[in-house]
């Protein structure tokens, strides 16, 4: 294999698939990317068995050929080069030798054939819709995905398409987000997959403003293709929750407050809540929330804001660090807090409907 590009042209590709490339590994071939160079495109691989990322470029190929080379050391070398040189890859004997200007690297290697790629997925169902919206969807719900919960399903995101609605949903058991949008093409019947967590931050990442996606969902596996990425995990084998019986249907006290007082109040009361639980407690009397937090070491914070309700006098718990995630998610001006009772859980929304539900559950101060 011989390549001959800039050191930009090669950098991209690298920069795009290295966020699933691990510098330590159990199998040493996880820690290299596949370099596929023919019919003058070099394709960068780069795969942690749970997510495949592939990235391609047109260059000039001296000679074609498949190797893998460690992934991080590859992207330290590129990184370090002066910008416009013109960089040279070329595999001899089990090396691949890197030639930039009076600089020259040698590399260690590994067979591709030891490389594990997937092939094609068999999609049974072809959502399409803007880049954007598929973005918001993600970025309005991914922070309520557990991490290394014992329910492994729970590690992901819940992707489920119906009629022409794409809805995504996260939750860790201690809240819950959703979030819908429209599909450019409507689909027949109801299909639920559930992506693990870093593919879902990997998707964002890649994510652009312009454009549309095509996602394929196959039995194991989903795969898009954004520009010149090509997007492939795993699917999380498991029952998601049946979030809807979650989210309060009867909750008939709502509070509207002002999104931006009501983050500034939450963030000065949470600086002497209790580290690691992180509770606050809501007086909610009409038109007037008091906000109150204390710590093991007796320090107390309180503040106090306007709010339009008009309900009965309602005292209750939250982890504040949910509720300001859910109002770091919205856009509007306001947003409504809708409570059945003290022991209930808390639907947030936007005063405007643009899709998106918060639950938090209530906990005991």
């Amino acid at each position: 294999m011989k390549v001959t590009a800039t050191r930009e042209e090669i950098l991209g590709p690298v920069q795009n698939v290295i966020g699933v490339v691990e510098r330590r590994q159990t199998i040493p071939v996880l820690s290299n990317v596949l370099l596929s160079a023919r019919n003058n495109r070099l394709s960068v691989t780069g795969t942690d068995l749970e997510v495949e990322l592939v990235s391609a470029v047109t260059i000039t190929v001296g000679a074609p050929g498949d190797i893998t080379v460690p992934g991080r050391k590859l992207l330290d070398i590129l990184r370090s080069l002066p910008e416009g040189v013109s960089v040279t890859l070329a595999s001899e004997a089990d090396r691949v030798v890197v030639r930039a200007g009076r600089s020259r690297f040698t590399l260690s290697t590994l067979p591709a054939a030891e490389f594990p790629v997937v092939d094609e997925i068999n999609p049974q169902q072809v959502l399409k819709l803007p880049q954007t919206a598929f973005r918001r969807l993600i970025d309005k719900t991914h922070f309520s995905m557990a991490q290394q919960d014992v329910r492994y399903y729970l590690n992901g995101m819940l992707l489920e398409s119906e009629g022409g609605k794409l809805r995504a949903v996260a939750t860790d058991g201690h809240r819950l987000a959703l979030c819908e949008t429209t599909l450019t093409e409507r689909v027949t019947g109801k299909q639920q997959v559930i992506l693990p967590r870093k593919g879902v931050l990997e998707l964002q990442r890649m994510l652009g403003d312009e454009g549309e996606v095509e996602f394929s969902i196959g039995t194991n596996h989903v795969r898009c293709q954004i520009g010149d990425i090509r997007f492939t995990s795993k699917l999380i084998d498991g029952r998601f929750p049946e979030y809807g019986r979650v989210i309060p249907s009867n909750a008939n006290r709502v509070i509207d407050a002002d999104r931006g007082i009501l983050r500034q109040s939450l963030q000065r009361t949470a600086i002497l809540s209790n580290e690691k639980y992180r509770g606050i407690r809501l007086n909610i009397k009409p038109n007037l929330l008091t906000l109150q937090a204390h710590n093991p070491e007796q320090e107390e914070a309180e503040d106090q804001l306007e709010v339009s309700y008009s309900g009965e006098e309602i005292e209750i718990g939250f982890n504040v660090t949910y509720l300001l995630e859910a109002l770091s998610a919205i856009d509007t001006e306001h947003v409504n807090f809708a409570l059945t009772d003290a022991n209930s859980s808390c639907l947030i929304t936007a005063a405007e409907a643009d899709g998106a539900k918060y639950v938090v559950m209530p906990m005991r101060l």
